[in-house]
């Protein structure tokens, strides 16, 4: 195929998938329609590995807490994380946090433009940076979210895993060979309401695609098959136990640290077994259990690992004041949940709340 035919053939793409989104695609999102790239950012950061159905809801009440950048700037980590309790993957909320704070501090509070300053901005990445660029500034970048991928590696036949840097590359490339010169905006729009809508993992609307006539992997009998999952490794399981010391109705969390798994959100302590509870109680809060019972455990999955929390309620007779000195703060378990606190914590306040006095749910406990 010559240059002159790669081109014509490129174009086709374009116009297909515009002309598509315009008739079908979706345009009444709470973060369409507009330019404001806070909204923009707002809404690529929440949609990273989440479902659109999942984010509108959070996106909404996000931004009745937070209006402007200058507002989440502001703010506190613990009002940030509290609005994205439940999202998940809350390193996406503290690295929202840093970057309104880096715009305030570098670019003046003013959303930078240059694709170069968006990507420098913490938990933006490549394709992010380009979404942002693209409907917030109208310039002329790639994307390659999920979305973006499935509908690539199905329609040019791409084999390989693509988050493998070989694979990657090669779809970056033809992402860009892509780009029309104009209808940016439509055209991004476009490719990502394919793979959300029609182009989906499981049971492609084949015949709704206006990609359809050039889709190898349709034409090849491999639908199924592409994209190239990830090569599988068996998901270590993990175990620890939570902590629950209560007093009366107030409950003792405290604040995990910055780095890691639920980093900077408010849980139960933890310890290795349900041997270690009572001596972990007096040692670390100065506090003597009455009575430790064991719950039933709550199964929680990550990305990587398995884990299976066994929460250990302790009964305390007499509540200190001092526990703020091991890092721990006593909070009304009525109240508890109106923190920023991860899933399975929620889940567990909930079951808390409706257990007995004797602790029913209880399936064991502990000497």
């Amino acid at each position: 195929m010559t240059t002159s035919d790669t081109a014509t053939a490129n174009g086709d793409f374009a116009a297909a998938v515009v002309g598509w989104q315009r008739r079908f695609g979706r345009h009444h999102l709470p973060w369409q329609n507009t330019t404001d790239p806070y909204r923009i950012w707002l809404s690529e950061i929440m949609l990273q590995q989440t479902q659109v159905a999942a984010v509108v809801p959070y996106f909404e009440r996000f931004l009745e807490r937070f209006p402007a950048l200058g507002d989440l700037a502001q703010a506190s980590e613990d009002d940030v994380l509290a609005m994205w309790s439940g999202l998940g993957y809350y390193a996406r909320g503290r690295n929202l946090h840093r970057a309104a704070k880096q715009i305030a501090a570098e670019h003046g509070g003013s959303y930078p433009e240059r694709f170069e300053d968006i990507l420098a901005l913490p938990g933006v990445g490549r394709s992010t940076a380009g979404a942002v660029a693209v409907f917030a500034f109208g310039q002329r970048f790639a994307i390659l979210d999920g979305n973006v991928k499935r509908v690539l590696t199905r329609c040019f036949g791409i084999e390989g895993y693509p988050g493998a840097a070989e694979v990657a590359t090669r779809l970056w490339q033809l992402a860009e060979s892509l780009l029309p010169s104009t209808d940016i905006k439509a055209y991004t729009q476009g490719l990502m309401d394919l793979g959300s809508e029609v182009c989906t993992r499981s049971r492609p609307r084949c015949s709704e695609c206006p990609l359809s006539s050039r889709c190898l992997a349709r034409s090849l009998g491999q639908i199924d098959r592409l994209p190239t999952p990830r090569p599988r490794k068996k998901r270590p399981q993990r175990e620890t136990v939570m902590m629950v010391l209560q007093c009366d109705e107030s409950i003792l969390m405290e604040k995990r640290a910055a780095q890691g798994i639920w980093g900077g959100l408010w849980s139960f302590p933890e310890t290795g077994s349900m041997g270690d509870v009572r001596g972990e109680c007096l040692t670390r809060f100065g506090l003597e259990a009455q009575t430790v019972i064991a719950l039933s455990p709550i199964e929680h999955g990550f990305t990587h690992y398995s884990l299976t929390i066994t929460p250990a309620l302790c009964r305390i007779g007499k509540r200190v004041t001092s526990v703020q000195e091991s890092g721990g703060s006593w909070f009304a378990l009525e109240e508890a949940g109106n923190h920023a606190i991860p899933v399975p914590v929620r889940k567990l306040l909930d079951r808390l709340r409706a257990l007995p006095a004797d602790g029913a749910d209880s399936v064991r406990t502990a000497e």
